[in-house]
């Protein structure tokens, strides 16, 4: 079976339910998730590298703090220069989410971080695939898939209260759905299109 990667880092619990669900959408495509969190920046963060190098695909996950993914996560990143350096990650899939208490928040900013990260790995990048909701603003309640119409990754919005109640449904099952997306994409990539490639190249 497909091997994804979740590493992740949760402030306050809400990272952690996307987590888990994205997980969960690995899983209802009969792939394994691989959850990965990441606890303090004073970590080893070898074995979590390690376990992201056994795998076919990764999907980063951090909370939006200041308009970027949390310091914590950052410490992690910069950890895999080693990796950099070897070329160990090229070519697998990656994706990712983020989450903040404001609809905004500069979450873009964020996911821009992660895919930036997956591509000086040499990664290839698989983005949330789902439309934002055509409906008004007045209808776009707690329920609505990809509520906060992102396109690059999955862009949560939760509340300041305990992660039980928040991120909504909504956004748990957007979760849901990248975690379907990439462990499908991960499948085909790993039953055909490398072996193509390399008969190709």
């Amino acid at each position: 079976m497909t091997k994804v990667a979740i590493v992740y880092h949760s402030g306050y619990g809400h990272t952690a339910v996307l987590a888990e669900k994205v997980a969960e959408g690995v899983r209802d495509a009969g792939q394994t998730p691989v959850l990965l969190k990441i606890e303090s920046p004073a970590q080893d963060f070898q074995p979590l590298i390690d376990q992201i190098t056994e795998a076919d695909a990764v999907i980063f996950g951090a909370p939006t703090y200041m308009g970027d993914v949390s310091g914590v996560f950052k410490v992690f990143a910069d950890a895999t220069a080693g990796v950099f350096f070897t070329g160990a990650w090229k070519d697998k899939l990656a994706a990712g989410f983020t989450n903040s208490h404001s609809f905004a928040g500069d979450k873009g900013h964020a996911l821009e971080s992660l895919t930036i990260l997956a591509a000086q790995h040499g990664m290839n990048w698989v983005n949330l695939g789902l439309a934002p909701p055509g409906v008004t603003a007045a209808e776009r309640g707690p329920d609505t898939i990809n509520r906060v119409g992102s396109f690059i990754g999955l862009a949560a919005q939760s509340d300041n209260v305990s992660a039980e109640i928040s991120p909504p449904a909504g956004d748990r099952e957007t979760a849901r759905l990248l975690g379907v997306r990439v462990a499908e994409a991960a499948a085909r990539w790993t039953r055909g299109a490398q072996p193509a490639l390399s008969e190709a190249a």
